[in-house]
């Protein structure tokens, strides 16, 4: 509780618009893991995540964003990823933070349609963008790094989402392997160039 009370305090305090969270945990028992681990896809877990999602919404007086992540292996999965958001989204009454790489990231791994999984996406509920890079460490395995450049099936994908739902913010994500900051720059530029011939506006950050 003190944490989510110095939460609404910080949020309050720098007039943040947009607070979110991965989907997914990172402890078990007394545990930390220090990871973004896959929840499995089932109903109890929906209605316990939903659950949770009303309680921190509740106290902070306002909707918050939970983000899809990037998972290597399926756990005791009931139905299928593209539902389980959705039921948690319906359930919760939360928005969505769309990782497109991440999208690209599970698609080409567990070998589904990232376009047909973004169709079966609320995206009328989302309400931030991130894009980021990714590293291919054998023919059929893809590691979520942040740490490479966007590759160009990526800003395809992205291109083709933002032309099916209305303006968000943009964050371009870099966590390590930080190159010259015009290398950054004309990542961003490519981003806001799709925003644009898209949305007919800006709506490009980075972190």
């Amino acid at each position: 509780m003190n944490l989510l009370k110095q939460i609404k305090q910080f949020l309050e305090t720098y007039k943040v618009e947009i607070y979110s969270e991965h989907l997914s945990y990172s402890k078990c028992d007394n545990a930390h893991l220090y990871d973004l681990l896959p929840i499995p896809f089932t109903q109890d877990a929906v209605m316990h995540i939903a659950g949770r999602i009303k309680q921190v919404q509740d106290f902070l007086g306002r909707q918050i964003a939970l983000e899809n992540v990037s998972y290597y292996t399926p756990v005791a999965a009931e139905m299928s990823e593209a539902e389980f958001v959705n039921a948690i989204v319906a359930e919760s009454g939360c928005k969505l933070l769309l990782d497109v790489n991440n999208v690209y990231v599970n698609a080409f791994n567990h070998q589904y349609d990232a376009k047909e999984f973004l169709s079966a996406m609320p995206l009328d509920k989302v309400e931030y963008i991130h894009m980021a890079g990714h590293n291919q460490v054998a023919d059929d395995l893809i590691i979520d790094t942040h740490g490479e450049n966007i590759i160009d099936p990526v800003y395809d994908l992205f291109e083709w989402t933002i032309a099916r739902m209305n303006p968000v913010p943009v964050l371009l994500e870099r966590d390590f392997n930080i190159p010259q900051l015009n290398e950054l720059q004309q990542e961003m530029n490519h981003l806001e160039q799709i925003c644009t011939k898209k949305w007919k506006h800006e709506h490009v950050t980075e972190n």
